[in-house]
């Protein structure tokens, strides 16, 4: 019976770091596209790809998950879509930043900063591999 317990214990803990994770995902995709489309990405799987490389693989942007993201900041006029053809003659929407979406990744970044400050301040920049010990 202990042992069950302990398993059902471990299936909680990892089912809430996954949630966690999730969590953390989606509060920080619309910044990290933004960031990620003004270094050069353009579309979907291009953005995709981009932001698994800069995170050395941590972060990846599933299509269930991008491209409602994409939409949200092109109707909110941060970014301007365009159809164009691929190499193999495919349509293709390739996103651009707008002067709003400039503006508001500026801001984002800002925030940011100051957020994950306040964050390590709490969390001790020893824990979060910032400062070794």
């Amino acid at each position: 019976m202990y042992q069950r317990g302990l398993r059902d214990r471990d299936a909680c803990m990892r089912n809430a770091i996954v949630t966690a994770k999730a969590d953390w995902i989606r509060a920080t995709l619309e910044p990290v596209i933004l960031e990620t489309i003004a270094g050069g990405a353009t579309y979907g799987y291009d953005i995709a790809r981009a932001i698994q490389v800069a995170s050395d693989g941590r972060l990846l942007a599933q299509e269930g998950t991008l491209y409602p993201a994409l939409h949200r900041l092109e109707k909110r006029g941060y970014l301007r879509a365009t159809w164009k053809l691929s190499p193999e003659g495919r349509r293709r929407k390739h996103y651009a930043l707008t002067a709003a979406g400039r503006r508001q990744l500026e801001t984002v970044r800002e925030e940011w900063a100051s957020f994950s400050r306040a964050v390590n301040q709490i969390l001790g920049t020893v824990h979060v591999g910032i400062v070794s010990t």
